[in-house]
């Protein structure tokens, strides 16, 4: 080979690399979307201590409406954990999870309800966090998301009936067994609603 091509071939070469330098540096300039944590689902994330939170909403028919959390909280401690969380108007819900275990807040547990959501369906409202083992405290926002989406529909919460409701639907009961039909008819309908 002459020292001409050999220099020839040395350029093509220097310029290949250049080349491709200049394409797959694209790759070092701009951040990669997957080396970010982000939540792909419709509830947020956080770590609190030893205790994580993926996925969690509250589901809820309205602002001053009960509202269901939902998601799955771990437990990478060797000690047992309770997370609370406490909601608008002094609402709080607990939920206890084994040491180096988890519980998915759905259908399979009792369900972990806050009285009040304190955000319309579609916001973010933001409720304070602390576990047991080791007293540590945070503020976190949670999406109130409503029966909208099927699959959310069957854990929107229906009220309690309180005292006044109670005392109302006995009362009802007391003209109706004043009518012709027998007390015990009347009752038995009453007492499955």
């Amino acid at each position: 080979m002459t020292p001409g091509r050999r220099g020839k071939l040395a350029m093509a070469t220097a310029a290949l690399g250049i080349g491709l330098l200049s394409v797959s540096g694209c790759g070092y300039i701009n951040p990669q979307q997957t080396s970010f944590q982000y939540s792909a689902s419709d509830g947020t994330r956080t770590d609190l201590g030893p205790v994580q939170l993926r996925n969690m909403m509250i589901v809820s028919d309205g602002e001053n409406k009960p509202g269901r959390v939902l998601g799955a909280v771990y437990n990478t401690s060797s000690n047992d954990v309770t997370l609370t969380i406490n909601g608008a108007s002094g609402s709080q819900t607990q939920v206890p999870v084994k040491k180096n275990s988890y519980v998915l807040l759905n259908d399979s547990t009792d369900s972990a309800t806050l009285s009040t959501t304190g955000g319309k369906p579609g916001s973010l409202v933001e409720v304070t966090l602390s576990e047991s083992a080791t007293n540590m405290k945070a503020k976190f926002n949670m999406p109130v998301l409503d029966g909208t989406i099927a699959d959310y529909k069957k854990y929107i919460p229906t009220p309690t009936p309180t005292a006044t409701s109670s005392s109302s639907a006995s009362s009802s009961a007391s003209p109706s067994s004043s009518t012709s039909a027998p007390a015990s008819a009347t009752a038995t309908p009453t007492a499955s609603r």
